[in-house]
């Protein structure tokens, strides 16, 4: 089935995008849509804003995604399509879109969950075996999935409140940086003193690889307090220590849990994907923990990193493989687990329910 050629669509938060992807994992077009500038002033992403822009933008997403590959709808072999979880009413705009593209034009529909869709990333990049460790850290999510196949996901352990994106946003938030906040504490930790300030670890003094960011930000939130009341304002160089103490403590929790799954697992690899995976911190923690282990370390190019359309284009074409298409009754789900053995983890997030 190498010959297979899929249009991805993509809709589950606030980043509208669609790709065609073929069987080999050739990329042939990768469009994205932010809408960042919709949800700018507003601190984070307002779910009703982002369903009315997703919309307006699928049509022409997927428009110029075909343009840009070179395909015609009739060459497609079929239309894949994150069904969740994530802010329900981008959620249903993407569905709707996509049943109305594999309607008219006679294509199988594929619904595909948009964790998978990161989670399997590694085999679209570098076509990788089965099983690997799969580190999903995000805007809404996070947690350690050891991948035994393309719907073959146990959860190793994950985050009971905040996910780390999250926990980036509302430090920018507190700190009055542009959003989204994880670039915007990246750039600031760069210049800052990581060893000024000293922020919680949670969780690391308990076994397991589950984790909680929520009071990393609670840490942060009475720092500035305090140090607003000392000094009457908040200096720069005070931001910029702020965020590197923030951003080592994050790194040293993910390394620590990367550790701990790594032992779980026994695999030889550990990958990483989500939003979050892009921050060279991040990344450079996770490898450092991967060769201690003697395990390869595998980051998805930074585009990829983000939520795109081509890796629900290949998530799709890796279930159509086995088999599996849906139907016109294909719902829109909120939540969705991975892992449907393992208990649901607590917390909702304003991002996406956890899974």
């Amino acid at each position: 089935m190498n010959d297979l050629i899929f249009l991805g669509i993509e809709s589950s938060c606030d980043d509208t995008a669609a790709a065609i992807v073929t069987g080999e994992g050739r990329i042939l077009s990768s469009v994205v849509s932010s809408q960042t500038d919709l949800h700018e002033d507003f601190g984070g992403v307002v779910p009703e804003i982002a369903a009315r822009a997703h919309a307006e933008r699928l049509d022409r997403a997927v428009e110029q995604a075909l343009t840009e590959a070179g395909t015609k709808l009739r060459e497609l072999s079929g239309v894949a399509v994150t069904a969740g979880p994530g802010l329900i009413g981008g959620v249903m705009a993407g569905v709707m879109c996509a049943k109305g593209i594999a309607a008219g034009a006679g294509l199988p529909l594929v619904g595909v969950n948009h964790l998978a869709g990161h989670a399997l990333t590694p085999r679209l990049t570098d076509g990788v075996d089965f099983p690997y460790l799969m580190l999903l850290v995000s805007g809404g999510h996070c947690q350690f999935l050891r991948v035994d196949g393309a719907q073959d996901f146990t959860r190793l352990g994950g985050t009971i409140d905040d996910a780390p994106g999250e926990a980036f946003d509302k430090l920018a938030k507190l700190l009055a940086l542009p959003q989204p906040g994880g670039p915007s504490v990246e750039a600031e930790a760069a210049l800052g003193d990581p060893d000024r300030f000293d922020l919680p670890r949670p969780l690391l003094d308990r076994p397991g690889c589950d984790m909680s960011f929520s009071g990393l930000k609670t840490a942060a939130l009475r720092l500035r307090d305090r140090l607003i009341a000392e000094q009457g304002g908040l200096h720069q160089r005070d931001r910029r220590d702020l965020c590197a103490a923030f951003q080592t403590a994050m790194a040293e929790i993910l390394a620590e849990k990367a550790r701990r799954a790594l032992a779980e697992a026994r695999v030889p690899l550990l990958a990483v994907a989500g939003g979050v995976a892009a921050n060279g911190a991040i990344r450079a923690a996770l490898e450092a923990v991967a060769t201690e282990a003697r395990a390869r370390f595998l980051a998805p190019p930074l585009r990829l990193c983000t939520d795109n359309g081509a890796m629900i284009a290949w998530a799709g074409i890796e279930r159509f493989r086995l088999g599996h298409s849906d139907g016109m009754d294909l719902a829109a789900r909120p939540r969705w687990p991975l892992d449907r053995h393992a208990a649901p983890m607590l917390g909702g997030g304003k991002k996406g329910a956890k899974a």
